[in-house]
């Protein structure tokens, strides 16, 4: 099996503290820059798999880079350098505690809710009649809390945000509307590439001045799903499966092999040949997003390469 990096132990000049996320390890210097390593973990149902798949890191890493540089037209970022293909450094930022999901197509989540009959998703209403994979007329903002490692992510109504002062009412509108201009760049990105942009989440953060700023990872296969746009109309009037570029065969995977997050539930054993598979697909993925071939990092020994990258840009600020 290739070599991966599912954790980190680095201590960095200036380090004030550590913070883990399910995918990615985020490192404070000096209370002014963050340093966030993607590691090769793998989370489904808000749960880490046990083993990291080869490339991940990096494949998350590049598509966010350079879907920011993409968009930092339109939305301000916290991004600031690449010093290593699995590591981004940016300006500290305080998190809202929201992460904002957009959904221009009834999948995922919301299929699974709406196939349940309910009609309501985050206090928006979604028509009747819809397959799953449909259109919405209008893409929807279906917010969710962010949870603390080992928690699940939880849906909530823009106006419940509101009430519990989660998010101030100015504040809000300003994540609204980038939002919904980072989807409306992503769909075009998209159908250039041949893809539909189908549902995605962003998350938010504000720099020591104020200044809203986009944060983490934007259009990855992690945080969004793509189909693929030829065929897609012919499938949906079938009524078959779509096409799909996104960490969904993983969730299939493990819905088969019984497992969904669920208390008492057991991980499936993942083969080195299944894993094997994944790291191609997401690959695949990288690709298709990105419409560039992708260039595998040396991984012969990646903390020591993180390392040395990381202290030579922090060495030369």
């Amino acid at each position: 099996m290739s070599n991966t990096i599912t954790t980190t132990n680095f201590n960095f000049p200036n380090q004030k503290s550590v913070y883990r996320g399910k995918v990615r390890e985020v490192y404070n210097i000096n209370d002014d820059l963050l340093v966030m390593i993607a590691t090769d973990r793998l989370s489904a149902f808000d749960v880490v798999l046990p083993k990291g798949i080869p490339y991940k890191g990096q494949i998350l890493n590049q598509i966010a880079t350079k879907f920011m540089e993409l968009t930092q037209d339109i939305v301000p970022n916290w991004l600031i350098a690449t010093p290593d293909p699995s590591v981004a450094v940016g300006h500290l930022c305080e998190p809202f505690k929201v992460e904002m999901v957009i959904r221009g197509y009834l999948s995922g989540h919301a299929a699974r809710e709406y196939a349940l009959g309910k009609r309501q998703i985050c206090g928006v209403t979604m028509a009747e009649g819809l397959k799953e994979n449909d259109k919405f007329p209008e893409p929807i903002i279906t917010p969710t809390t962010k949870a603390d490692n080992g928690e699940h992510d939880a849906d909530i109504s823009r106006e419940a945000i509101l009430e519990k002062g989660i998010v101030t009412e100015e504040d809000y509108l300003v994540l609204e509307k980038y939002t919904r201009a980072l989807f409306q760049r992503g769909t075009e990105i998209a159908a250039s590439r041949g893809l539909i942009l189908v549902d995605t989440k962003y998350e938010f953060g504000k720099t020591k001045d104020g200044v809203i700023v986009l944060i983490d990872e934007i259009h990855t296969p992690d945080s969004s799903r793509y189909f693929y746009s030829e065929g897609y109309q012919e499938r949906q009037d079938k009524g078959e499966e779509q096409k799909q570029l996104s960490k969904e065969f993983v969730r299939r995977w493990l819905i088969q092999n019984g497992f969904q997050g669920l208390e008492g539930q057991q991980i499936p054993n993942m083969t080195d040949e299944y894993i094997e598979t994944v790291s191609d697909r997401y690959i695949e993925l990288y690709e298709n997003i990105l419409g560039e071939k992708f260039v595998k990092a040396d991984i012969t020994n990646i903390n020591e390469r993180i390392e040395k990258n990381v202290l030579a840009y922090l060495a030369q600020r």
